[in-house]
């Protein structure tokens, strides 16, 4: 039983401090995306889904491909997305993700309220860059 209170402990210690450093985490990869997203778009097209990142409480970013990824802001309250390791989203058209119809769904539906188109390829020369430089 001591050895059970005192691992539940640790636990919750390593939890709480997590905590802080994935929203540091994700604060700093918003910046990141953010820097490299173009101007807000109505829909994007996706077959599968590719890839998910949570990127704070109101954003995610989605590829649709490996090579197409779309930074998403959704609606607030959405209390389940910062915390989720992982979430679907709706499409009311085939093959297609639209601000005006689908949804995060997280446990409840949140509204998107913006797409931004990433361009990765300046994000990935803009990394190799900044690794030659240091």
């Amino acid at each position: 039983m001591r050895i059970f209170t005192l691992s539940l402990t640790l636990f919750v210690a390593l939890v709480g401090s997590a905590g802080a450093d994935t929203r540091e985490h994700e604060k700093a990869e918003l910046a990141r995306y953010q820097q490299f997203a173009g101007a807000p778009i109505d829909e994007f097209r996706m077959v599968d889904l590719f890839r998910t990142q949570v990127v704070g409480p109101q954003n995610v970013v989605i590829w649709s491909t490996i090579k197409d990824a779309y930074l998403v802001k959704v609606d607030q309250p959405c209390r389940e997305l910062e915390w989720t390791t992982g979430f679907g989203v709706s499409q009311a058209q085939k093959w297609k993700v639209s601000r005006k119809f689908d949804k995060i769904n997280v446990g409840m539906g949140c509204r998107i309220l913006e797409i931004r188109p990433i361009d990765l390829t300046a994000m990935e020369k803009a990394a190799r860059e900044k690794g030659k430089s240091s």
